[in-house]
């Protein structure tokens, strides 16, 4: 029964974000895949929590999509997501639900709000960052970059990315501590506050892999440097990074610090 209510309510919501493309068709495959899985293996924590990121995540990227397309160009990856990207933003949750399933522990759910915390942020970073009016400068230089450029900063985007990992933390407590008494704001609370830290800090690193390890290349036809190896429809020239280090790569090494940081603030705060 659990993973038939799993696999209709992840068709309901897929389905709804397909049908306002967000998501392509190989995404929407993957996003039922996974939610109805982690419905049936984990609590409504788990679930709820990746629901909320997919949910905002889809409604932010459909937010002045004019303005955001000129930086949004020269992204791997733009607001639909395909099965890759749903397997990089939720993949690697999954392993953790699948492991708690195993050997039940605290452990595996304190990574998994670090993770959900970091891709939230970092989409929320993307997408709220995208529109802001002032130039975005380089986490590794600080020199400014053109919009759109991997590695670049605003304190818009910091400032978004502070916030969705606190949304998931809010989120994650709150359906945790769902009928517990009034004693367990506390424990909302410190949830939010690690999911701030750990999803600001895993977008960070996110932005700092971007910048140095992430495969970049230069587009020929516009002189922009563009994270995809086409642009303009024109093979683009590697300038710099590691062949095979994708978007997806850097999001999955990114949401793995933010999930360590999340347990190590977790140990601090507990102790």
């Amino acid at each position: 029964m659990d993973w038939l209510l799993g696999c209709l309510g992840s068709v309901l919501i897929a389905g709804a974000a397909y049908w306002k493309q967000s998501l392509s068709r190989s995404g929407f495959i993957a996003a039922v895949l996974l939610g109805m899985t982690m419905y049936a293996l984990a609590s409504a924590a788990w679930f709820g929590t990746l629901i909320a990121f997919f949910i905002s995540s889809s409604l932010l990227s459909k937010l002045k999509q004019a303005r955001k397309a000129a930086a949004e160009s020269g992204y791997a990856k733009g607001g639909r997501r395909d099965a890759g990207q749903v397997a990089a933003n939720g993949g690697l949750g999954l392993l953790l639900c699948i492991g708690h399933s195993i050997w039940p522990s605290s452990i595996w759910w304190f990574l998994y709000v670090g993770v959900m915390a970091t891709v939230n942020a970092d989409t929320w970073a993307t997408e709220i960052g995208g529109m802001s009016k002032s130039v975005p400068r380089s986490i590794v230089s600080g020199k400014r970059v053109t919009a759109g450029t991997s590695g670049g900063v605003t304190l818009l985007g910091l400032t978004a990315s502070l916030a969705g990992g606190a949304f998931i933390g809010l989120v994650g407590g709150v359906l945790l501590h769902v009928g517990e008494s009034s004693e367990s704001t506390s424990g909302v609370a410190m949830l939010v506050l690690q999911g701030a830290i750990a999803g600001l800090g895993g977008s960070l690193a996110d932005s700092w892999l971007g910048a140095t390890l992430q495969v970049m290349y230069r587009c020929e036809i516009c002189d922009r440097t563009v994270e995809k190896p086409e642009h303009c429809g024109k093979q683009g020239v590697h300038i710099r990074g590691l062949r095979g280090m994708t978007n997806d790569l850097v999001n999955a090494g990114s949401s793995i610090f933010g999930g360590a940081l999340c347990l190590i603030l977790s140990i601090i705060l507990l102790s």
